[in-house]
């Protein structure tokens, strides 16, 4: 499936804001509501295949709690990872940097997908040789998700703007061999970038509705996206106007009749502008919802792919039918909006909501009340643990010690733009 087979989205008009007390609060709800939540919970109940384990969810409550609320992760722990452009700190509203961070951001996430490769393990799968992060001398191959992030710093360093919509919308100026060239594989690798050809059709359309519609850059798309919401447009708010305005974001299905919305790539480019520029305090205003209720990060859900129902099943959170297991083990295709990886996809979104609301019950408990802004305990801040905790597993770079695990089940493989 490629996006222009999508079925065209169904979107709520945004709500108008009202000066009733009443009335505002019922607005501020209806357009703080994630049909992901709704739409997972429904296709959850309905498939009954992925079944989520309530004592897995208990314990691995309290192993994330721990972490998260350590301070050993969060939100700002984004700007620590050495392939990421990060903006100034504390931020400057006139810094001219600002733009080149946001439009990296925008293109990370447009092309965050499909990076599983049957090579997975050998040297002859794809990645990008490249620094092994700004400022480090040390050239190493990159692969999976790093090798996206690698090879557009790459094209950077080396002077071309893969970063500005104006430009990758031009065929003229960005020809297709160009985008090509910025995604090249290490010369050790047998295969080139999965999807490639889709990935040039999603470059195009974004860069062209940017560039026609929102003055060639995320930065003005986010100054619309507040004028709409005078000043105090949300982050699911910002999701819902991204999902309607670019139809290669609408990750979304029809099952029994009506629409799941999934939105794993909508949903992580918000997160990610969201913790790319988080203050260093979170008693400080984010700079980007800078209105009196601010990002209300919690209303977003996890993202929805193969890495994290992974590690979910890993932590028994997530408990595989035997039937399933045996197609993961044999390495078998699981299509784009069949039951099995709708299962698995929808099953994921509800875990992490019920750990969420465990975490905050725990701390509740304690006596620590829920005071927490959704910056720390948010689905996610989450997910962006458990899909590093995948990623240093995988490396034997970290442990889970304390509670108990299954072995790690091979992740599904579904070849799709949406993740």
């Amino acid at each position: 499936m490629t996006y222009d087979t999508l079925p065209p989205a169904r979107m709520e008009p945004f709500t108008e804001r009202c000066n009733e007390k009443d009335a505002l609060l019922q607005s501020e709800e209806a357009s703080e509501r994630n049909p992901v939540v709704t739409s997972s919970e429904r296709v959850y109940k309905a498939i009954d295949l992925v079944k989520i384990n309530d004592e897995g969810v208990k314990h691995a409550a309290r192993h994330i709690r721990q972490r998260l609320l350590a301070e050993t992760y969060t939100p700002r722990t984004w700007r620590t990872h050495d392939l990421h452009i990060c903006p100034a700190d504390p931020y400057d509203p006139t810094d001219l940097n600002n733009k080149r961070v946001l439009d990296w951001i925008f293109l990370i996430s447009a092309l965050n997908f499909s990076f599983w490769s049957e090579k997975e393990g050998t040297p002859d799968r794809y990645g990008v040789e490249w620094r092994r992060g700004w400022g480090k001398d040390e050239r190493i191959v990159h692969t999976g998700y790093w090798s996206l992030v690698a090879a557009v710093d790459r094209a950077l360093e080396e002077g071309i703007p893969i970063t500005d919509p104006t430009y990758y919308a031009s065929e003229t100026k960005c020809s297709d061999d160009l985008i090509k060239y910025v995604f090249r594989q290490a010369d050790q690798s047998k295969e080139s970038m999965p999807l490639l050809a889709e990935r040039i059709k999603v470059m195009r359309e974004m860069g062209f509705i940017l560039t026609n519609s929102f003055g060639g850059s995320y930065q003005h798309f986010l100054s619309e996206f507040q004028r709409r919401h005078h000043g105090d447009g949300t982050a699911i708010d910002l999701v819902k106007m991204v999902v309607d305005t670019f139809p290669s974001f609408r990750d979304q299905f029809e099952f029994d009749g009506s629409t799941v919305c999934l939105w794993k790539r909508p949903q992580i480019l918000v997160a990610e502008t969201w913790a790319a520029f988080y203050p260093a305090s979170p008693s400080l205003p984010h700079p980007l919802f800078p209105g009196k209720r601010g990002p209300v990060i919690s209303k977003l859900t996890m993202f929805a792919d193969y890495r994290v129902p992974q590690i979910l099943h890993h932590l028994c959170i997530l408990t595989y039918p035997p039937s399933l297991l045996a197609k993961l083990n044999a390495k078998t295709y699981l299509p784009s909006g069949s039951r099995e990886e709708l299962s698995l996809r929808t099953a994921s979104v509800v875990a992490v909501e019920r750990v969420r609301q465990e975490i905050l019950n725990i701390i509740q408990a304690e006596g620590g009340g829920t005071a927490d802004d959704g910056s720390i305990v948010s689905s996610v801040v989450i997910d962006f643990y458990l899909w590093d905790l995948a990623k240093r597993l995988e490396v034997g770079l970290d442990t889970i010690e304390g509670i108990a695990t299954e072995d790690m089940a091979p992740i599904h493989r579904t070849r799709s733009i949406w993740y």
